[in-house]
């Protein structure tokens, strides 16, 4: 069972940037696809991106070109880089496998973007 910690979210001004960090427990972290997801007030959850045990990556459309996701499996850690930040970015952001564990989400972190 992987459990996952979410951090580095905050409040941000339009058009800046956040990194958030997820660290997963678990011995077989590095076996799985990971990935981002965000749930904005009122909204179903929607995954943000993913990447594969090797590497590769893959965006929502909205988030091609402004996020960039990455891994650590040394670590046990992933990454959401968030440049350009918009309003819509607002939402609270989770990490977690791909297909997801429904077991495995953890509180998230609030990213809010507003000037």
């Amino acid at each position: 069972q992987v459990q996952f910690v979410e951090s580095g979210g905050g409040l941000v001004q339009p058009g800046g940037s956040l990194t958030l960090s997820c660290t997963a427990s678990g011995s077989i972290f590095s076996i799985y696809t990971m990935g981002w997801y965000r749930q904005a007030p009122g909204k179903q959850r929607e995954r943000v991106a993913i990447i594969t045990r090797g590497g590769s990556t893959n965006y929502a459309d909205s988030m091609k070109g402004r996020f960039t996701i990455s891994r650590d499996n040394a670590k046990n850690m992933v990454y959401l880089q968030m440049n350009s930040l918009k309003p819509d970015d607002t939402a609270v952001y989770y990490c977690n496998t791909s297909p997801v564990n429904l077991l495995g989400w953890g509180q998230g972190t609030q990213v809010t973007v507003s000037s």
